[in-house]
């Protein structure tokens, strides 16, 4: 079968490979469609971040060249060994979160903080950028009836953005400002919807996705290449309540600090290549919080929900789809180029 697989910086091949088989307790799913998400475009252009290189995942047991592709859906297309809640032909979404179920956060159910977290087509296993995948059962979700596969991709970023609003302190009726408007950034702006929040200011600089988070529902897009972005949101608010930094870009971490009232939140949702730097009287003297959030737990279903009811809508969302043999030139570099992309999906190959 082919897959997509990453050997290094900017050198992801399509390659024959093995067709999986699936063991003990695992399933093996007929992918549809994957999403290219931010974390495997750094991966491609400064990785590796959470490829393993130099030895076996201790999860995944297994290191580069790895399939990548993390964002999928697919049918069930064998079951292995003991897996009885499943049926072959079944439409299911990919929860591709590795965890140990032994360390202290695992114990507590908080699987997305593991020691050894690692992640289906970022740490290794068999990720979606292929014709088949091969995961434990547990990672995998039935899809609602009336869900269309498009939107089966979108349940793993949409998970995302949920777990971190729910996680953050919005209330309804607060204010919240979102920095950056990619596809993470904008599913934040839905989740804020969701969750109540009176205003919310999306700061991005390119006027495409400026004008898709107002279409998702946002209160103001600023362009902070043309005004200064904290200013404009501390006029329009007096400081929101929540900042989201949703870029990974090591100045916007002071302005997100800057644009929050006192008592603020920052929810830093990005996975960064390089360190950031803000100055903490920042945060002492007004008491903000600075707090982390990273993947999700215990929230597909609610996405899942929430899309039956219209939300997250891959019809708004999805700006590109494209054949896995067309993922390097049409998906990554066309990424990378072009700010005015929201979500490309890779269509698995027959």
């Amino acid at each position: 079968m082919k897959a997509a697989r990453w050997h290094g910086v900017k050198d992801i091949r399509v390659e024959d490979t093995p067709e999986p088989k699936p063991g003990k307790g695992e399933v093996k799913v007929k992918v549809a469609w994957t999403g290219i998400c931010g974390s495997d475009l750094h991966e491609y252009l400064a990785g590796p971040i959470f490829v393993p290189v130099d030895e076996d995942h201790p999860l995944s047991h297994d290191k580069a060249p790895i399939t990548m592709g993390h964002e999928y859906c697919g049918t069930v297309a064998e079951l292995g060994d003991g897996v009885t809640d499943l049926a072959v032909g079944e439409r299911v979404a990919i929860e591709p979160i590795f965890a140990c179920g032994e360390c202290a956060a695992c114990l507590e159910g908080k699987y997305n903080l593991c020691d050894s977290l690692g992640f289906v087509g970022l740490s290794g296993g068999h990720g979606g950028f292929a014709t088949y995948s091969v995961v434990p059962a547990r990672m995998v979700h039935k899809m609602p009836q009336g869900l269309s596969m498009e939107q089966g991709a979108l349940v793993e970023p949409a998970a995302v953005a949920l777990h971190a609003v729910r996680l953050s302190k919005i209330k309804a009726g607060d204010k919240a400002a979102v920095f950056g408007a990619g596809p993470i950034g904008l599913l934040v702006v839905e989740s804020l919807r969701v969750a109540g929040a009176s205003e919310i200011h999306v700061v991005e600089p390119s006027e495409v996705r400026r004008q898709k988070a107002l279409d998702l529902g946002a209160t103001s897009a600023i362009d902070p290449t043309a005004m200064d972005a904290v200013a404009e949101v501390r006029e329009a608010t007096g400081g929101v309540h929540v900042a989201f930094e949703v870029t990974g870009v090591p100045q916007v971490l002071p302005q997100c600090i800057d644009a929050t009232r006192h008592e603020g939140q920052v929810l830093v949702v990005s996975i960064w290549e390089q360190e950031a730097s803000f100055q903490p009287n920042t945060v002492v003297l007004k008491e903000r919080q600075l707090k982390g959030t990273i993947a999700y737990r215990n929230v597909y279903p609610a996405v899942m929900a929430l899309m039956t009811q219209g939300h997250f809508s891959a019809d708004q969302l999805v700006t590109k789809r494209i054949p896995l043999d067309e993922i390097v030139a049409e998906g990554f570099e066309a990424l990378a180029a072009e700010k005015s992309h929201v979500k490309i999906l890779v269509e698995a190959p027959d």
